[in-house]
């Protein structure tokens, strides 16, 4: 069940950070409330998470989740989305899965 939480909350991380833009540096009522409620969502799971998976490896996972999302969601509004970077983000999922792996939990 906490990877599950885990997940979600990387998830949300993905999420708040495609939102932040739309705040227009937190000026905007309606983007700013949402990106609030999706980062305190994140953390409240990554939270719940770390008191089964241990701190370091569920911070990232959760960190691993939220960059590699975020780039490709970037990458879908049109970043560059070069075969370097695409190779770079799959070393970090291998290096998610791997922390996974081989963990006790």
């Amino acid at each position: 069940m906490a990877w599950l939480l885990l997940f979600i909350a990387g998830l949300l991380e993905v999420s708040w950070a495609s939102v932040l833009p739309s705040t227009q540096g937190l000026t905007k009522p309606g983007p700013t409330a949402a990106f609030l409620v999706l980062l305190a969502g994140s953390m409240y799971l990554l939270a719940k998470a770390t008191e089964t998976i241990p701190l370091g490896t569920a911070y990232v996972v959760w960190t691993g989740i939220g960059a590699v999302g975020a780039a490709s969601v970037g990458m879908l509004r049109g970043e560059p989305a070069t075969a370097l970077r695409i190779a770079f983000l799959a070393i970090i999922v291998v290096g998610i899965v791997g922390l996974q792996s081989t963990s006790n939990t």
